[in-house]
Formats: structure tokens, sequence, C-alpha cells
């Protein structure tokens, strides 16, 4: 796969978690009571963030398996992001700010955009006949 099908593969996966975190935040303010939208807000953001995130960290745990150069600080930084992300759900959650399981819910958005990128590659390889990119 070239890098540019991979950046393009990417952005289509943020744009689709972000789309996701949208439309359930907006769902849930309008049903939900307030710390269930404000768990799905926070878990989508940091879904967001953590994809941000991996796309750096994930590297640098391949380059430290090959015995690449300067894997300590990769590494230290793909622990780090389950620290900050642990550190700031748990500090909501014991503000009572935001429900537990909304925001395990939110930081799920990456499974619904694999599901949309599946269906997307999909059609264009059954339907269009295409290769897939």
């Amino acid at each position: 796969m070239t890098d540019s099908a991979s950046n393009a593969i990417n952005l289509r996966i943020f744009r689709s978690m972000a789309i996701a975190t949208g439309v359930a935040v907006v769902v849930s303010a309008a049903i939900g009571p307030w710390r269930v939208t404000t768990g799905l807000l926070v878990g989508g953001l940091l879904a967001l963030f953590s994809h941000r995130w991996l796309k750096n960290s994930a590297a640098a745990a391949i380059e430290m398996s090959i015995g690449g150069g300067q894997p300590r600080l990769r590494l230290t930084q793909f622990l780090l992001r389950y620290f900050v992300i642990g550190a700031l759900v748990f500090s909501l959650y014991q503000l009572d700010l935001l429900s537990l399981t909304a925001t395990l819910a939110g930081m799920s958005t990456f499974v619904v955009a694999i599901f949309v990128e599946a269906a997307r590659e999909f059609y264009f390889a059954i339907i269009q006949r295409e290769e897939i990119t």
C-alpha cells in the first residue's frame, strides 16, 4: 500500500470517527441525560486524540521490535497515551461529570469508522468491481 493511500484511509477513518462522535452527541443531547452526553463527547474526543497519537506511537513500537533507533522516547509516548487517557477519564468520573459507560462507547467510534471503511471498500470491490484502495 502506498503512503498516499495509507494517508487517505487514515483521513477517512478520522473523519468517520468525528462524524460518529457528532451524531452520538447530538442524539444524546436530545434524548439522554447530560452525563451521558458529556461521556460520549469526552470519549469521542479521546478516540480522535488517541487515533492521531497512535499513528506515531505504533510506529515506535514497530521500530523497537525491529531494533531501530530512538525506541525509548517513542515507547514512552506509547505508554503515556494510555496514562493520559486513563487519568483524564478517572478524574472526570470522580468529579461525577460523565457516565463511564458512555465514555467507553464514545471511545469506540473507531469501530464505527472501521465498519464504514469496510462498507466503502466492499462497495468499490464488489459492486463496481474496482480494485481496493
